[in-house]
C-alpha cells in the first residue's frame, strides 16, 4: 500500500523491485529463507530480519504502530537485563522468543537476534565534542581515537539501530550501544522493534 511508505522509502522500493525481506524466496506454495545453513522453510516464530529502515518503518505503519524513537528505546533498555542471542552463542542467526528464561516478559528480545531501527537520525549526545587530532601522535592514535563506535563524520543521512545482533560479542552490549546505517541498508541483521503510543 503506498500510503504507509515514505516518499523516498516508495521510490527505493519501485526501484529495487524489493517485494519482501532480502533472503526471503518464494518457492511453490511456501516462503523460504537463505540462511548460512541454505535454503530454509521461513520460520514465523523468528524475528524478521534483514529490513531496511523503510520497509520496518512501512511494516510499523501497516500495525497501527511506529518505530521507537532511541530515546525511548534506550529508556526501556535500562530496565532489562542484557540477554539474548549473541555471536558468543555462536549460533548467528536470530532465535524465536521464549518467555521462560527472560527476565521481563513485557520485553522480549531487547537485546541480541537483530538490530533494531529506531525513527532516530543518527547524531551526537548531548555535550559531545568531535574528535581534533593531535598532529603529535602516531597515525595509530588518531585512528583508534576518531574512528570509533561514535563518530560525527558519520552524522548525517543515517538512522539509529539498538540492541545489537546475533552477530554482536555479548560484552560490547550496553543500554547506549548504537549503530547507525543508510535507511535504505538491510544486510546487517537489521529488524523491527514496535511502538504505539497510550
Amino acid at each position: 500500500n503506498p500510503v504507509l511508505w515514505l516518499s523516498e522509502g516508495l521510490d527505493w522500493v519501485k526501484s529495487n523491485k524489493r517485494y519482501h525481506p532480502l533472503y526471503w524466496r518464494a518457492d511453490k506454495n511456501e516462503w523460504k529463507e537463505f540462511t548460512l545453513h541454505g535454503m530454509l522453510p521461513l520460520n514465523l516464530d523468528l524475528p524478521v530480519i534483514h529490513v531496511s529502515f523503510y520497509e520496518a518503518d512501512a511494516f510499523a505503519r501497516w500495525c497501527d504502530s511506529r518505530l521507537p524513537t532511541e530515546g525511548e528505546w534506550e529508556n526501556a533498555a535500562l530496565q532489562q537485563q542484557i540477554e539474548g542471542c549473541f555471536a558468543d552463542n555462536e549460533r548467528f542467526h536470530p532465535e524465536s522468543a521464549r518467555s521462560d528464561n527472560i527476565s521481563s516478559p513485557e520485553i522480549l528480545q531487547l537485546y541480541g537476534d537483530a538490530w533494531e531501527w529506531t525513527r532516530s537520525s543518527y547524531s551526537a549526545y548531548p555535550g559531545y565534542s568531535p574528535f581534533k587530532p593531535n598532529p603529535e601522535k602516531p597515525i595509530s592514535y588518531v585512528w583508534d581515537e576518531a574512528i570509533g563506535e561514535y563518530n560525527s563524520r558519520s552524522m548525517v543521512n543515517q538512522y539509529v539501530l539498538r540492541g545489537g545482533s546475533c552477530l554482536s560479542p555479548q560484552e560490547r552490549i550496553r543500554a547506549s550501544f548504537r549503530n547507525f546505517l543508510p535507511a535504505k541498508t538491510c544486510w546487517q541483521v537489521t529488524g523491527i522493534r514496535l511502538a504505539r503510543d497510550p
